[in-house]
C-alpha cells in the first residue's frame, strides 16, 4: 500500500466530543480495533451500512445502487462460497454535521455500522478521538494486500489518511484548475492553449483582458461571504505554489513568507490594478455571480473546482448553462509561485477535497466487512455507480480511464491534477482557522495591506489553537 501525506500530530478536538462529554462519555466507548481474526470462518454473517443517502432525497443514486446492485451482488457472492450475508442498509438524508454528529455517538458507544460513510475531512477529528482505527489495525495483512491500492494515486490517499495511517478508502474526489475563456483570450492577443507557469503569467494575462471592455479579468475567491470557496478555489492552491501547507510537521502555518506572498498576490489582484472586482467578494452570493459572468463571457479567468464544469455551466442540466461550453471554455493546471516552487518542488499544485467509507472498528466480523468495502471499491462496482449518471472523478483510475474519456476536461484532473493534488488537514480546528484565512483575503481585497493582514491572522490563529497549539513562521 503506498501512503504519501502531510497530515499529523495532534492539534486540535473532536468538537463533537465536546458533546458526547456533556452528555456523559463512557470511557468503555470507542476502539483501536480488535481482533483482525475475529469470526473470519463465520458462514453466518450480518453486516450494516451506512450512509447519509436515502432513497427519493439526499444522495438517492447512491442509495439506489446500495439497495439495487452493492447488496444483491455481494449476497450472490458470498453465497457462492458458502457464506450467508444479511446486509442492512441504514439510509439517512439529513444536513452533514447532523449526520457527523449521529456516527460520532455511535462510534463512541461502540455501536454504527459495519462499513460507515463519512466524509475525508472527518478522518483526523475522528482518528484523534479513537473512534475509527487505520484498516490494517482492523483487518490485518488482507489491507496492504488489496491490489486496488495500486489503481490510486498516492495523493487521493491523503483523503482518507491521517498520521501516516490509512483509515479508509476514497469513494470520490475532485481538483481545482484555472478556467478562462478563449474567445476573450482570443480578442485579448493570448494563445487558446494557455498554460502558465507562475503566478506573474497569471497576472500578464489578466492586465491583457483588462483592456477589453465590460471584462472582469480575473476571479480569485476572496472574504468570508465566500466561505469555504475562498479557502479551497484560491487560498490553499496558491499557499501550495509557494512551497506551504497550511498544517505540516506537527504546527499550523503562521504569519509565513508563503502565506504573506499569498495576501500580496490577492493585493494584486484586487489593489490598484483592479485586475478582479473586489466588490464581488463581499456579496452573499458573490461566488454565484462570478458564476454567471463566467457563463455569459463577462470574466476571463476564473480558479475553479470541476464543478464548475459539470454543475455549473454544463450545457445539459448546469445551473448557468453554456451551450458552447466545449468550444469556447479552456482550462490550466494552477502553477506555483515560480517553477519548482510549490509542495515538493511541484511545477504545478492544485487542491481536492472527497469522501470515503470506513470500516467500524467494533465490527463483529472484520474480514467480512473488509470483503465488502472491497467488494464496494471494485471498478466493476464503481461503474455500476456511474452508470447512467455523466462524468464522475472516481479514486481508481483505471476506472476514470474509461469512464472519463468522451470528457476531456474530467479526463485532464483525473489523468494531470490528482497526482499532484493536496488537502486539507482532517483537524478540528480546521475551519475556524479556514475563516481566519478567508478574512485575511477579504481585508487584503479591500486594501490592507499584506503583511498587516498575515499578522492580524496571525493573532486569530493564536486565539484559536491556544497556549498548546504549535505556530511555525
Amino acid at each position: 500500500m503506498r501512503i504519501k501525506t502531510g497530515l499529523g500530530g495532534t492539534a486540535g478536538l473532536l468538537a463533537v466530543a465536546l458533546v458526547l462529554a456533556a452528555c456523559g462519555n463512557d470511557d468503555d466507548g470507542g476502539t483501536a480495533g480488535g481482533d483482525p481474526s475475529q469470526n473470519a470462518d463465520a458462514t453466518e454473517v450480518t453486516l450494516t451500512i451506512t450512509d447519509n443517502a436515502i432513497a427519493g432525497g439526499k444522495n438517492s443514486e447512491g442509495a439506489a445502487w446500495i439497495t439495487d446492485y452493492v447488496i444483491p451482488e455481494f449476497t450472490a457472492m458470498q453465497e457462492a462460497k458458502g457464506v450467508d450475508v444479511t446486509i442492512e442498509f441504514e439510509e439517512n438524508g439529513v444536513d452533514d454535521e447532523d449526520y457527523k454528529t449521529k456516527i460520532a455517538l455511535d462510534l463512541q458507544s461502540g455501536s454504527g455500522g459495519d462499513i460507515i460513510s463519512i466524509d475525508g475531512i472527518w478522518t483526523g477529528e475522528f482518528a484523534e478521538a479513537g473512534y475509527i482505527a487505520p484498516l490494517s489495525d482492523i483487518a490485518g495483512d488482507a489491507v496492504d494486500d488489496w491490489d486496488g491500492w495500486e489503481q490510486i494515486p498516492d495523493a487521493v490517499q491523503q483523503a482518507m489518511s491521517f498520521d501516516e495511517q490509512v483509515y479508509g478508502i476514497p469513494v470520490g474526489t475532485d481538483g481545482r484548475v484555472i478556467y478562462f475563456n478563449k474567445d476573450l483570450f482570443a480578442q485579448a492577443g493570448l494563445p487558446a492553449d494557455w498554460q502558465p507557469t507562475s503566478w506573474d503569467e497569471i497576472l500578464e494575462a489578466a492586465r491583457a483582458l483588462k483592456q477589453l471592455d465590460g471584462v472582469t479579468p480575473l476571479q480569485i475567491n476572496a472574504g468570508v461571504p465566500m466561505g469555504e470557496a475562498t479557502t479551497m478555489q484560491g487560498f490553499l492552491p496558491l499557499l501550495a505554489g509557494t512551497g506551504e501547507q497550511i498544517w505540516a510537521d506537527d504546527a499550523w502555518t503562521g504569519a509565513s513568507e508563503g502565506l504573506t506572498q499569498v495576501l500580496d498576490f490577492y493585493g494584486q489582484v484586487y489593489g490598484d490594478e483592479a485586475l478582479g472586482d473586489p466588490l464581488l467578494q463581499q456579496e452573499a452570493q458573490g461566488r454565484d455571480t462570478s458564476f454567471q459572468l463566467f457563463a455569459s463571457g463577462q470574466l476571463g479567468i476564473l480558479i475553479e473546482g470541476d464543478y464548475l464544469w459539470r454543475g455549473v455551466i454544463n450545457p445539459d442540466g448546469g445551473i448557468a448553462p453554456m451551450a458552447n461550453r466545449d468550444e469556447v471554455v479552456g482550462w490550466a493546471k494552477i502553477p506555483a509561485r515560480e517553477p519548482g516552487a510549490g509542495i515538493d518542488g511541484q511545477d504545478f499544485v492544485s487542491m481536492s477535497g472527497g469522501t470515503g467509507r470506513v470500516v467500524n472498528p467494533n465490527t463483529e466480523f472484520p474480514q467480512q466487512a473488509w470483503e465488502l468495502m472491497m467488494f464496494m471499491n471494485s471498478p466493476e462496482a464503481f461503474e455500476a455507480l456511474i452508470a447512467g449518471g455523466g462524468a464522475r472523478i472516481t479514486p481508481r483510475d483505471d476506472v476514470n480511464a474509461q469512464a472519463l474519456a468522451g470528457d476531456p476536461l474530467m479526463s485532464f484532473i483525473a489523468e494531470e491534477v490528482l497526482p499532484i493534488t493536496a488537502y486539507r488537514p482532517a483537524l478540528a480546528v480546521y475551519p475556524q482557522v479556514s475563516v481566519a484565512l478567508q478574512e485575511a483575503t477579504g481585508e487584503v481585497a479591500a486594501g490592507t495591506p499584506a503583511d498587516d493582514a498575515a499578522q492580524t491572522y496571525l493573532g486569530e490563529l493564536e486565539g484559536i489553537v491556544g497556549d498548546d497549539g504549535s505556530i511555525a513562521d
